[in-house]
């Protein structure tokens, strides 16, 4: 007998139920985090949804490689942009961003309801969130009631607690050391 089942560590309900997953923290990776994430379930025939928040344009590398997906794999994903040409800060937040986000919210609320995807990565939405673009009770209380089977994930600096409290899991990525440290500035490829 497999020592894993045999130990009882494995339930094998668990692959039938989805969760809720949260990447945040000031350190690098919890976009790219969330686009693996994205790739290993189209690799699986599960139906993806991305919705990058306070993101627009078409500068980012991640949004070159999927356009260029083979057909099979790309009739399972959509992408949304929820954001204008610049990243939004606290600094530079227009009337017409917090529309768009707020547009991208309606759409992900929609999706969750539906029950339209195996899985919905929402981009930066605890951004979205501290800058008080989308109200963290909606949120929880969304992703709380999504589908069963569904797996949502929420990526971004400055997770509410609300939200780490609705998580089933919660990854928190800190920087040890950064190249923008000593002057590195984005690069493409890397950084988008």
């Amino acid at each position: 007998m497999d020592k894993e089942k045999e130990t009882n560590l494995y339930n094998p309900e668990w692959d039938e139920h989805g969760y809720i997953q949260v990447y945040t923290g000031d350190g690098k990776g919890k976009t790219t985090a969330s686009l693996g994430l994205a790739m290993r379930a189209l690799g699986r025939d599960w139906k993806v949804l991305l919705i990058m928040f306070t993101k627009g344009g078409n500068k980012y590398g991640e949004l070159n490689s999927f356009r260029n997906l083979s057909e099979k794999i790309s009739k399972n994903l959509t992408i949304y942009q929820a954001g204008t040409e610049h990243i939004v800060y606290s600094n530079n937040i227009t009337e017409e961003d917090k529309k768009v986000i707020t547009e991208g919210w309606e759409k992900a609320k929609k999706a969750i309801k539906n029950n339209e995807y195996n899985l919905i990565i929402l981009d930066e939405l605890n951004i979205a969130i501290s800058l008080g673009i989308i109200d963290v009770d909606d949120v929880v209380e969304t992703v709380k009631n999504k589908p069963d089977r569904m797996e949502i994930v929420l990526t971004g600096r400055c997770a509410n607690q609300k939200i780490i409290d609705v998580a089933h899991l919660v990854s928190k990525i800190e920087p040890v050391k950064h190249y923008w440290d000593i002057g590195v500035s984005a690069r493409k490829g890397i950084e988008f």
